[in-house]
């Protein structure tokens, strides 16, 4: 598989020409459409990235990136998946109702952009329910342009750890698990109808599979896309920017970060052998590449653009 042959941009529509920079990639898996369309960007601690790494090394791999040396740009992707008769948006990215991050957000304009209606849209996946995934959903624009009988698909084990959210493990900035909590239970109140749990793994589409991973969270879940010999995974927060050259660097983020680290080893161990293609939430747009072994750890392989 080549990614000539893979990436026809089959779900294209009038173009954004207020901005600058592209904002969405289409592909194409077998007979399945993906699009990658990114909600933005929103800034971070470095220390985040890595909780557990010695000041030294976590500020020299920085330095070696171009980036920080105390905070840096982190991106937000989401995808849209056409399977057949049915269209999935996997994440909804941030919103824009939290103060502070002001160039995330912006998924429902680029939608629009790429020519895709809210409404058309049968089925969401959320791989988990942190509020740079939720989020969007809860923006009065995509609430009032969704259809309302729209499936929201999620783990349950994610849907019950969010009634009383453990936060011991995690390290992240004061004032977040207080908003993560309330912005999750937001979220089950205003789409309690429409959710539809799973417990293992779930198939929303033909060749569209949602997978119960655990580690970042509870419950959070990858995205397999499987159609015609050809394979793509969406990890979610599985593995950050990170994680090919310090698997073993735990993200704030994490609610259990010794499971994270054995999910993303696992996944990306799985993506070496197969040679598929690898997206996930926070690798830069359009994060779209391969994964390979190196030494130790890994190395990411980002995908020549096709254009």
């Amino acid at each position: 598989m080549t990614m000539h042959q893979t990436q026809t941009p089959a779900i294209t529509g009038k173009a954004g020409f207020e901005e600058l920079v592209p904002s969405r990639y289409a592909l194409r898996v077998g007979d399945i459409d993906v699009l990658v369309v990114s909600d933005g960007v929103l800034p971070l601690p470095t220390e985040t990235m890595s909780t557990n790494a010695d000041p030294d090394a976590r500020a020299a791999w920085f330095k070696d990136m171009f980036l920080g040396p105390d905070a840096f740009d982190w991106a937000l992707n989401v995808l849209v998946v056409r399977s057949g008769e049915q269209t999935i948006l996997v994440d909804a990215g941030l919103g824009g109702q939290f103060p502070g991050f002001p160039r995330a957000g912006q998924f429902p304009k680029r939608l629009e952009a790429a020519g895709i209606d809210l409404g058309s849209v049968t089925d969401i996946i959320i791989t988990h329910m942190h509020m740079d995934h939720i989020g969007g959903l809860l923006v009065e624009e995509v609430k009032n342009r969704l259809r309302p009988d729209v499936r929201i698909h999620v783990a349950a084990t994610e849907v019950e750890f969010w009634k009383s959210p453990d936060f011991s493990l995690t390290s992240m900035p004061a004032p977040v698990p207080e908003v993560l909590r309330s912005t999750a239970a937001e979220f089950i109140k205003q789409y309690q109808d429409n959710v539809r749990t799973f417990d293992d793994e779930y198939q929303v589409a033909p060749g569209v599979l949602a997978k119960l991973t655990g580690g970042h969270t509870p419950g959070h879940s990858v995205v397999y896309i499987n159609s015609g010999g050809q394979r793509l995974t969406f990890a979610g927060d599985a593995l950050f920017p990170v994680a090919f050259e310090h698997p073993d660097w735990h993200n704030g983020f994490e609610h259990d970060p010794e499971e994270s680290v054995r999910v993303r080893v696992r996944l990306m161990q799985e993506a070496a052998a197969s040679g598929e293609l690898f997206v996930a939430t926070h690798l830069p747009f359009p994060s779209v590449g391969r994964v390979a072994i190196e030494g130790e750890g890994f190395r990411w392989i980002a995908a020549f653009w096709d254009y």
